[in-house]
């Protein structure tokens, strides 16, 4: 490559790991471009946030040009790779558009994984954009406000009773957050319901809920979560999910508020590279996060299959993806269009936090066990430290200090974006 030439680094993905290797990229005399399909970086672990009104969607995210800077000289583009050409060193965009490239990093993050069942996704919103977020915000709340137009409880309780299927954190945390909405917080403001007849349910296939913690952590998260008034099925598949109805190998539950939180895949795009993947969709990168036969094309983040040096996979968590995207900036930045023998990723497991409530959570940090009141202010500081901002950051702490003290929360808006089926709406006529 000529001097004069400046190296063209190409970046897909505007999460954790796709925002970490900009910036460290940003003093490098590469030419360097984002592409995403949206325009803003999301903080995905506060979108349960969103969805039960703790939150507003401009607290967890920011304009992705915003982060890099007018004057870093980092292109920011709209769009959505959907297929990947690595020996001509390209790639299309879903508007047909060919980017070229002599470095790329793909960082495109995982969808919600249906094993199979997409017809499933209709009637079970998942978690992992703003627009989810809202959808299941405004199902929570249209359920509170049909239920208070029934007199009769018997017609009143499928608008009353929320399924959440998956017990990882999200389901935890959402499961928590909902049982708090139904329970104490929006029930105050319906005169015609009673916080004793909201069911909420925490559906897991597994023996346990939060599977990646140590057995006590996910025992006392289950014991908060039933002190709080959710019922955790362990040991529960789920065989079929229609509309407003989720059915199991014995027994079914009929509501229209379904949220699914029970497992992830990676991007489909990804297969276009023609590489070795694993069940979930994500490529087997080498330790120095290239792919195999091809050194300038890295994978990083929920899209990447890494193992340890204990032989396990790296998990589907943000700290990996910053890690991995810090690591590969400052590696590509060094490099400047000269590879020469790489060092491998190593990943600094600092620990992983669940919350369960108000005041409620458990956390491992390296070995030391916290649940309860402690664990949940590590988790919060955690949370408040990782966002971008400080406007982010200061809206958050004052948005969980006015909860904490007052029991109240924040937008309850209805815009129609939910309509439930014929098929609950007319057992009340």
């Amino acid at each position: 490559m000529s001097s004069s030439i400046k190296e063209h680094i190409v970046i897909v993905g505007g999460g954790f790991g796709g925002i970490s290797a900009a910036k460290k990229l940003k003093k490098s005399n590469a030419s360097i471009t984002i592409i995403d399909r949206t325009n803003h970086h999301l903080f995905q672990p506060l979108l349960y946030q969103v969805a039960t009104a703790a939150l507003s969607p401009g607290d967890i995210a920011v304009p992705i040009r915003k982060i890099v800077g007018k004057k870093s000289g980092i292109r920011v583009l709209l769009g959505e790779v959907t297929g990947i050409n690595p020996d001509q060193q390209s790639f299309t965009l879903n508007d047909g558009r060919e980017v070229e490239f002599d470095k790329l990093i793909l960082a495109p993050g995982a969808r919600y994984n249906y094993f199979g069942n997409d017809e499933w996704e209709k009637h079970a919103i998942s978690l992992k954009t703003i627009s989810n977020a809202l959808d299941i915000r405004e199902r929570i709340l249209m359920s509170l406000e049909e239920a208070e137009q029934l007199d009769d409880p018997k017609l009143r309780e499928p608008y009353l009773t929320y399924v959440i299927v998956g017990g990882g954190p999200t389901g935890v945390e959402m499961a928590g957050a909902v049982a708090e909405i139904a329970k104490r917080n929006m029930m105050r403001d319906y005169q015609n319901l009673s916080k004793n007849e909201t069911r909420i349910f925490l559906v897991e296939a597994a023996p346990r809920i939060l599977n990646g913690y140590p057995p006590s952590l996910s025992e006392k998260a289950r014991k908060m979560l039933e002190d709080m008034g959710v019922r955790v099925l362990l040991n529960t598949p789920v065989s079929d999910i229609a509309e407003n109805r989720v059915r199991f190998k014995k027994g079914s539950i009929e509501t229209p508020n379904i949220i699914w939180a029970a497992g992830v895949a990676a991007s489909p795009m990804l297969a276009t590279l023609g590489a070795e993947q694993d069940k979930a969709g994500r490529v087997k990168v080498n330790t120095d996060l290239s792919v195999p036969e091809y050194p300038n094309i890295f994978v990083i983040g929920d899209a990447a299959y890494l193992e340890d040096e204990q032989g396990d996979p790296l998990p589907a968590l943000a700290p990996v993806a910053m890690q991995q995207g810090r690591f590969l900036g400052k590696l590509l930045a060094s490099e400047n269009g000269k590879p020469g023998e790489r060092p491998s990723f190593r990943y600094t497991d600092k620990g992983t936090m669940a919350t369960i409530g108000r005041a409620k959570a458990v956390a491992d940090i390296r070995g030391f066990k916290f649940s309860g009141f402690f664990a949940w202010i590590l988790w919060s500081f955690v949370h408040i430290l990782f966002l971008i901002g400080f406007r982010n950051r200061f809206r958050v702490f004052i948005e969980w200090t006015w909860f904490y003290f007052t029991f109240k929360r924040g937008v309850r808006l209805i815009t129609d974006r939910i309509d439930f089926g014929p098929e609950i709406k007319n057992k009340r006529e």
